[in-house]
């Protein structure tokens, strides 16, 4: 059998044209890509498309969204080299991110693209962003894909997906991975960061896991904060674990109310992860004294984890693990390739 790659569009700004009576952008038939993008015939080998429908925006993305995602990638697994997702940029960070989870022992390439401007728009990033994105999900080395993750392509760079935040709202580049290298640059060629590039060493089939548990939420530090916005978010009823934003290297006040109201949270079962609010390095919470308070009131470390990176994967554990323990050990360890320990 002939190689093959499936494209699933999802929504997104990437699917749009201009309606030339009223001028404004309306999703295209996804089944005539090849009339809008001419190029991809000249691929040799087949290229197949799906698309939601209805087509869905990426600021309305919700968990029950990353499962029919998953169940669609396990249901065409078998039939093709690789998946290339288009998706709106505003919340392809975390739909990454999740789906580095959910999809476990991946052999084959998962990339997600889109675009700042419609593919039917004369500048459009859209169009370099799928061309080469395919190119990626189809190659290969000694029959063996090259990519065998979950990753974000944009403007000729291939990330790894759960590194990836959206940082720019305006520009083609929109994408960064501040805290670990690209897996690609497409330039004249694509070269291949092959250090980097997650291997498999498991011959495990791919596994699944589809139960979301999203009893969490996202706390970011401010000067001035309030003890009542803490005893607002703590007495949530069925609240699980709070991923915590800090200032720097994971710091935070060390002021009583504050650290007693963390205390008090961990010992009714919350779990609370420490990240940093900034975009670039990592939590440290030996370094500095209110870092220390911190892990003494029993903040676990996110290390170098983004946001979205760690939302969703506690929204994966929590849903596959029943036991508070088993999360927090879990927590402690890179499920894939999600942060770094050093």
């Amino acid at each position: 059998m002939g190689k093959a790659i499936l494209i699933i569009y999802t929504g997104g700004t990437i699917g749009m044209k201009q309606d030339p009576e009223t001028g404004t952008l309306v999703p295209f038939n996804f089944r005539q890509i090849k009339d809008e993008v001419p190029e991809l015939k000249k691929f040799k080998f087949r290229i197949d498309t799906i698309s939601f429908n209805p087509l869905i925006d990426s600021s309305d993305i919700q968990p029950d969204f990353w499962v029919k995602l998953v169940l669609l990638i396990k249901e065409n697994y078998d039939d093709y080299d690789g998946f290339v997702i288009l998706h709106g940029t505003d919340t392809m960070s975390y739909t990454a991110s999740a789906l580095s989870f959910m999809l476990q022992n991946l052999s084959k390439p998962v990339i997600l693209t889109g675009s700042q401007l419609p593919i039917g728009i004369l500048r459009t990033d859209g169009r370099e962003n799928l061309i080469s994105a395919i190119e990626i999900a189809a190659e290969n080395k000694n029959d063996t894909p090259m990519v065998q993750e979950v990753c974000v392509f944009f403007q000729n760079m291939l990330f790894r997906g759960n590194r990836t935040i959206k940082y720019n709202a305006e520009n083609f580049n929109a994408f960064r991975s501040e805290n670990f290298p690209p897996l690609a640059e497409a330039g004249i060629t694509i070269r291949y960061n092959f250090t980097e590039l997650s291997k498999r060493y498991s011959s495990d089939r791919l596994g699944i896991y589809t139960k979301l548990d999203t009893n969490v939420l996202v706390l970011k530090l401010f000067p001035g904060i309030q003890s009542q916005v803490l005893d607002g978010i703590f007495a949530i009823d069925g609240l699980k674990a709070v991923v915590l934003e800090t200032f720097g290297t994971g710091n935070a006040s060390t002021g009583e109310w504050f650290i007693k109201r963390i205390k008090e949270a961990v010992n009714k079962g919350i779990i609370i992860l420490n990240v940093t609010q900034c975009p670039a390095g990592r939590v440290e919470m030996d370094l500095y004294d209110t870092g220390v308070q911190l892990k003494k009131a029993g903040v676990i470390s996110g290390y170098d984890l983004t946001v979205e990176a760690a939302i969703t994967k506690l929204m994966y554990l929590l849903g596959r693990y029943n036991s508070i323990n088993e999360v927090k050990k879990m927590l402690d360890k890179p499920i894939s390739g999600e942060f770094s320990l050093e």
